[in-house]
């Protein structure tokens, strides 16, 4: 018998050329199978019947026929979709194996207990179409599969039910939106040894940012039990991302985030083959704790970088850890269908333009935003009632629900990952989605006008109202070169990735208070001196936002790395300059804990901030814990690209008493490559600019600040807004002074201020100056390089000065 007529292939005789004979998981199992296990990365043993076998079975029991006549009876109106896959799936189950298929299947079971060790091995039985995880279709869930079957009579049930599956309703319907002719197709079933991770913990992992395309992550999502609950979105799983380039040096950790899951429940191993597997309660303890540890994530993320160079394209992937053993599996894996199909140099920047009530907030997926009607679906029965064009607002959604997902404008849900399957259609069909928010179904009502963002980062929030929101095309395809670095600034880690496919020199401005603020919310000195915390309420809140942490110290710095790690990534190895946190008093006291560290002043703009903080006794334990995240970025996480710079520094002396507490905590000027940079905004730092440089390896300057002291006018004055001008002669003289004296010390200095974004004539005034960067805010990109290119292109025709 030839190989294309065979009922039974083992997988490891497979590889990915065989999806005509056992479909594209199967295939790609084999594949792994042959060429993975060598390289440390193992794959279950088992078997797959295939597509002869799916044919035998259809003659066998005079199916094709049957095929045909029900869906042309579907395609010109006579059935329903419900009633033909109704027709279809009882057709199949009710017909009988060949006698010499079903003693094949079984040998083969027998085979690969006795493989096994088991009598009866429990095993994993999954439906492979023929038409399967294509390039361009993930066909995700759109067939069955049943965990924890054991026996030979059980084995020959599921895998009949597996037939019955092409047919789902949900299958018919994507294969008509695909244009796969429904009796072309094939069904191969992969019959594989179950791994225990009921007693362990199992997930979801993408080669490649799920939401932005960024390429140089892993994205790996994890729960409690078998992986079921994680791929259809019915628990909040953990999240991890690792940052790929620096996988391949083993004294770095470059886990750039981790957010904790609710994991609410687990599937486990059920006792009968009617409930093979069942869910239950998650212990509190494991809900706050990580399904993985550290060397388990990073081990999974050089999986996924190994199987993604085996593939050579983007790969979506799940694994299994085995309880018994404590191993760590891979159990499939397929190519990714969306955002590695994005292809070109155009970006949509959307953007709230007023402010509205916040409800809610969730996983964001895509990086939209749209304004409607919510439209509430409690389950797949109700789905009739679902309004064209309505925000569906539901628990969770499984393949059943695709129908409506299509015809929505926006979809939220209770429960679910980025990897949950309401994610991965969401993306596919380019709907925007909020993911996770825990309880859009209590607190959005049917008919209410809402906004939904998914364009403020990697978290999204639904907006009461309709609010007014801006779309923007941003194409950087023809950008023109220049000899001006043009970097970009950045704050918000949640969103910087949206921006990796901008042909930046780096990170200009990183600022850390923004991180501070969102990410971490606490005051540094209230964790450095819990237990001097007065009030009672903020420590409960302390208690609650630190309780995975048994150092509360160790929350600051773990967020903050994190933090600056993801803006660091972006454009790695290009430099990433962040600046010390520069928040105002009034600022510092916002913080949960933070009023009972501040001191109020009169005018905090020109008080206890900046450098001076750096050094002094009343906020030194704080500076430590900022000292020590920046020390795990470069150090542990990897990322010596980062640059540390110093905002407003007054004097020379001060300059000096910084740097020398940096050193005291890890962070010596020239070790490891470390420079240090320091903001010029302080008119001193234009007049001693020469002796400035002496300490530091390059200036930032600050025109914001600089033109609030060059002019005398408080920024945040509403009375005397019109006189705060940053193209004003005289803070044009500061500039033009500060770069010459700067390149006369042999240090670096660019520009990190607004202005050239606002004013075109501002970016040309500093090319002729000489500036050697730039860095403004990416929505400014295209437009302030285009005006750099044409200054320079000017200067060189001699119609520019200096």
């Amino acid at each position: 018998m030839s190989k294309d007529q065979l009922r039974i292939l083992w997988l490891d005789e497979l590889n990915r050329s065989d999806v005509a004979r056992v479909g594209g998981k199967n295939a790609s199992l084999g594949e792994m199978l042959k060429n993975m296990q060598a390289e440390g990365i193992p794959v279950p043993l088992g078997f797959a019947t295939t597509a002869s076998a799916y044919w035998e079975y259809v003659d066998a029991n005079g199916l094709r026929q049957t095929i045909a006549d029900t869906m042309g009876e579907l395609g010109n109106g006579s059935l329903q979709l419900a009633e033909a896959g109704d027709l279809l799936r009882k057709a199949f189950l009710k017909g009988s194996w060949p006698a010499s298929m079903a003693v094949q299947i079984t040998a083969a079971y027998k085979k690969l207990s006795k493989l096994s060790g088991h009598e009866e091995v429990s095993v994993a039985v999954r439906s492979s179409a023929t038409a399967e995880d294509l390039p361009d279709a993930s066909f995700a869930g759109q067939q069955e599969s049943y965990l924890n079957i054991c026996g030979e009579q059980n084995l020959l049930d599921a895998c009949q039910r597996c037939y019955a599956s092409l047919f789902t309703n949900r299958a018919i319907a994507y294969r008509q939106a695909k244009g796969f002719d429904h009796s072309s197709i094939a069904l191969s079933i992969g019959i594989q040894i179950m791994v225990r991770s009921d007693k362990a913990s199992s997930g979801v992992m993408f080669s490649i940012d799920t939401e932005t395309g960024f390429d140089q992550v892993v994205v790996i999502n994890s729960a409690w039990g078998l992986g079921e609950n994680v791929v259809q979105g019915l628990i909040d799983p953990d999240e991890y991302q690792v940052f790929k380039p620096l996988l391949t040096e083993s004294s770095y950790s470059p886990i750039i985030d981790k957010k904790l899951g609710s994991k609410q429940k687990k599937l486990i191993y059920g006792t009968t083959m009617e409930a093979s597997t069942v869910n239950v309660e998650v212990p509190l303890a494991d809900r706050e704790s990580f399904a993985l540890d550290d060397q388990e994530v990073l081990t999974l993320a050089r999986w996924a970088c190994s199987i993604e160079q085996h593939y050579k394209c983007p790969m979506d992937i799940e694994w299994a850890k085995d309880g018994e053993s404590g191993s760590l599996f891979i159990v499939q894996a397929r190519p990714e269908t969306v955002q590695s199909k994005k292809l070109g140099s155009v970006l949509d920047s959307y953007k709230l333009l007023g402010a509205g009530k916040k409800i809610l907030s969730g996983l964001a997926i895509g990086q939209s935003i749209v304004a409607g009607t919510v439209c509430v679906i409690s389950n797949v029965s109700e789905i009739t009632d679902f309004i064209d064009g309505s925000i569906l607002v539901t628990e969770n959604t499984n393949p059943d629900w695709v129908p409506i997902m299509k015809r929505a404008a926006a979809i939220i849900t209770n429960h679910g990952g980025r990897t949950s399957h309401a994610a991965i259609v969401s993306r596919e069909l380019g709907v925007p989605a909020l993911i996770g928010t825990g309880n859009a179904t209590e607190l959005l009502s049917e008919l209410s006008e809402i906004t939904v963002s998914c364009a403020e980062g990697d978290m999204g929030s639904v907006y009461a109202g309709r609010l007014e929101f801006s779309r923007e095309e941003i194409d950087f395809s023809d950008l023109p070169q220049t000899q001006t670095k043009i970097m970009v600034n950045l704050a918000n880690p949640g969103s910087a990735m949206r921006w990796w496919k901008l042909p930046a020199d780096g990170v200009g401005l990183a600022r850390m208070e923004f991180i501070i603020s969102d990410h971490v919310k606490i005051h540094p000195m209230a964790l450095a001196c819990f237990n001097s915390i007065k009030d009672e309420a903020v420590r409960k809140e302390i208690e609650d936002l630190t309780k995975s942490y048994t150092d509360k110290t160790e929350y600051f710095i773990d967020r903050l790395a994190s933090g600056l790690a993801r803006i660091a990534a972006v454009f790695h190895p290009h430099p990433c300059i962040i600046r010390l946190s520069d928040f105002k008093t009034n600022e510092y006291a916002n913080l949960i804990g933070g009023l009972q560290f501040e001191e109020k002043e009169e005018n905090p703009m020109l008080g206890f901030r900046g450098a001076s903080r750096y050094y002094s006794p009343n906020y030194q334990d704080g500076f430590a814990l900022e000292c020590k995240a920046i020390v795990r970025l470069r150090e542990q996480l990897g990322f010596k690209n980062t640059i540390v710079m110093i905002p407003f520094c007054r004097t020379v002396l001060e300059a000096e008493k910084v740097i020398q507490t940096l050193a005291s905590h890890g962070l010596e000027r020239g070790k490891d490559g470390l420079q240090l940079y320091m903001m010029c905004e302080v008119p001193s730092n234009v007049i001693l600019a020469k002796q400035f440089a002496k300490h530091f390896d390059g200036f930032s300057i600050g025109s914001n600040d600089l033109t609030q002291l060059t002019l005398g006018v408080d920024r945040d004055s509403a009375m005397l807004a019109s006189l705060f001008d940053e193209t004003n002669e005289a803070v044009k003289w500061m500039i033009q002074k500060a770069i010459k004296e700067a390149h006369g010390g042999n240090v670096k200095i660019g520009l990190c201020g607004q202005a050239p974004s606002d004013h075109p004539d501002f970016a040309r005034f500093l090319v002729q100056q000489g500036i050697d960067s730039i860095s403004v805010t990416p929505d400014s990109f295209s437009a302030v390089t285009t005006q750099v290119a044409e200054a320079e292109r000017l200067l060189a025709e001699g119609g520019g000065t200096t």
